[in-house]
């Protein structure tokens, strides 16, 4: 096998090689930093598996609890791919994330097809020094608050039209269901905030991965009678003024569309690459997608 499982004192090196990369790794760099190795009840917690070369680790390969792929494996050989595939076999699987053209090789190592897929896009990849973050014009300060209880049903219709505008699923069942998980998060302390306009919520923005001083921008969202007033790039820029002033210093994103990329570059984001995110239909043990 030239695979083989992460251990404990793997941890250091594994870091080391992931934070060199640390763009296309938020999500790997994240869950090992917050639940290191062995966890298998929190949904982050993760399995990783590890190949060397001649200079040590030269990639890491994660499984989450709740079903989700993430690679860095720059120079893996076929093989080692389908070697993998097959050390997957049989484990619940809902997607894959990483660098583009790594989540395709993933992809063709497990066998999945688009049809087999609700989402398969490539997405730019942005990336921005704190430091140089551009508030944009408005009104007044903004104003952010955590989400509270009273929130839920609100959050529950914005996250389940955020699931199926974005493609994250096609089935409006599941969107519901997903979309009622992420607003009891959110209202126990997510890390989700809310943009306020005259007392009520009018967007919402979250950090889904942090890593040291760098953070991962996701969940942003504008319900559509408020669109096209600059709402995105205002939440995305207050979210990240907040957690620049708890200490970060690097901020990284990837965009769905064409006008949430404007938003991100209005406030200093630079395109630096591309983003797979690759969502199986209905969530499946892999190997046996049907």
């Amino acid at each position: 096998m030239t695979l083989r499982e992460a251990l404990l004192e793997d941890v250091p090196e594994m870091q080391r090689f992931l934070r060199a990369r640390a763009e296309t790794s938020m999500f790997l760099l994240s869950n090992l930093d917050a639940h290191g190795i062995g966890e298998i009840v929190h949904p982050h917690g993760s399995v990783f598996w590890l190949h060397h070369g001649a200079g040590g680790i030269d990639a890491v390969l994660g499984a989450s609890n709740s079903g989700f792929l993430m690679v860095q494996a720059p120079d893996l050989p076929p093989a080692v791919w389908a070697e993998w595939a097959a050390v997957l076999s049989g484990r619940f699987l809902r997607g894959i994330t990483g660098d583009d053209a790594q989540v395709r090789r993933a992809l063709a190592a497990l066998g999945l097809r688009a049809g087999d897929l609700s989402m398969n896009a490539s997405e730019p990849l942005y990336r921005l020094e704190l430091d140089r973050l551009d508030t944009p014009p408005t009104l007044g300060p903004a104003q952010m608050r955590p989400a509270s209880q009273a929130d839920r049903p609100m959050l529950c219709d914005w996250y389940e039209t955020y699931l199926m505008e974005t493609g994250l699923t096609n089935d409006r069942d599941r969107a519901r269901e997903e979309a009622a998980a992420r607003a009891l998060t959110a209202s126990r302390g997510g890390a989700e905030r809310l943009l306020i306009e005259e007392g009520r919520p009018v967007a919402v923005a979250s950090i889904n991965a942090q890593a040291g001083d760098m953070v991962q921008v996701g969940g942003v969202f504008v319900p559509g009678p408020e669109r096209n007033r600059g709402l995105g790039g205002r939440v995305t820029a207050a979210r990240l003024a907040e957690a620049r002033d708890a200490g970060a210093r690097v901020a990284i994103l990837f965009s769905n569309n064409d006008a949430a990329s404007r938003a991100y570059e209005s406030i200093g984001f630079e395109r630096i690459g591309d983003y797979r995110v690759s969502i199986l239909k209905r969530p499946a043990p892999a190997g046996a997608v049907a």
